[in-house]
């Protein structure tokens, strides 16, 4: 008798395999990396946060960090400030205009989705794709590993 809890790999496979060219279009309409969108968005969800712990948020290097929290520093989407307890460390904010370009960002992938499940979906794969969601979160909100 099989283990109904026991890994799907073929299964898994074939949902990333659907999710992957989905994920690159919602990319695509996009004009920030992801690194910089998870920057960004993490700044959104917590007041501020060191190079360290973005690194570990977005999972990106701590020399990736450095190099994007600088690039976004120039542009004036988040500011550097000085930690209240250690002085010689820095922590990261979102600025306005970084809260503004997030939610230009976000809606630029929103609408392409929008837009083909309006025109490529019947009610009844709508309605599907809906019920999947709770499902999916339950996926998505895993605590990740180390």
């Amino acid at each position: 008798m099989a283990n109904e809890n026991a890994p799907n790999t073929d299964f898994a496979r074939e949902f990333l395999e659907v999710l992957r060219p989905l994920l690159r279009r919602i990319r695509s309409e996009r004009s920030l990396s992801p690194g910089k969108m998870g920057i960004l968005y993490q700044l959104s969800q917590q007041e501020s946060a060191t190079g360290a712990e973005l690194a570990a948020a977005v999972r990106i290097s701590p020399q990736a960090i450095s190099l994007a929290t600088g690039e976004l520093v120039d542009l004036g989407w988040i500011r550097s400030v000085p930690d209240a307890v250690d002085r010689r460390k820095k922590r990261f904010e979102l600025t306005e205009v970084g809260k503004e370009k997030l939610t230009q960002e976000i809606h630029a992938g929103e609408g392409w989705i929008s837009q083909a499940i309006a025109e490529k979906l019947s009610l009844q794969d709508r309605e599907v794709l809906a019920m999947a969601l709770p499902v999916l979160e339950k996926i998505g909100r895993e605590k990740l590993h180390g």
